[in-house]
């Protein structure tokens, strides 16, 4: 089976529970009532041979890259964006949520193929939030980047809708 991209099904009912705090707030969650702290993303590269989707609810090794300067787990995402949300009518909304900054895996050797990058909580024991896939892909002594979206309705990297 191949990777696929989604917003992993666990982390949906993981928000509703508010198990997941994605970016600086106003708004008080878990932890603190007077100053919410941000959760780390991660976010780990997987071969094109792995199988990691919708069903994935954890960060796992199994089918992860290995290779020259590339840490098991992969980097750290920098969050600094909170959740952002827009009606689109008296009936309908967008939330909406982009890393503030691109996915930089500097001076890397991946020779073996891989095609998909998976975001997940480390704070909150590993959860899956997402699985992005992108062409197949090799690197040799180089930066791999994966420029993030602009934070908009349309764009944004996960987006919930009403309608």
């Amino acid at each position: 089976m191949a990777n696929s991209q989604s917003m992993c099904t666990s982390f949906l009912s993981e928000l509703m529970l508010g198990q997941h705090q994605l970016g600086a707030s106003t708004i008080t969650s878990r932890g603190s009532l007077t100053s919410p702290t941000t959760d780390t993303l991660k976010a780990a590269l997987y071969l094109a041979s792995a199988t990691i989707n919708a069903a994935t609810t954890a960060y796992t090794a199994t089918g992860e890259v290995t290779g020259t300067n590339y840490t098991a787990g992969g980097i750290t995402v920098t969050n600094a964006t909170a959740p952002t949300s827009a009606n689109s009518s008296a009936t309908a909304g967008t939330g909406y949520w982009t890393p503030s900054g691109s996915l930089v895996y500097t001076n890397v050797t991946l020779s073996t193929a891989f095609d998909t990058v998976l975001i997940y909580n480390s704070t909150q024991s590993n959860k899956a939030i997402s699985v992005h896939t992108f062409g197949s892909q090799t690197v040799t002594a180089g930066t791999f980047t994966l420029t993030m979206p602009s934070n908009t309705t349309s764009t944004a990297l996960l987006r919930l809708a009403t309608t």
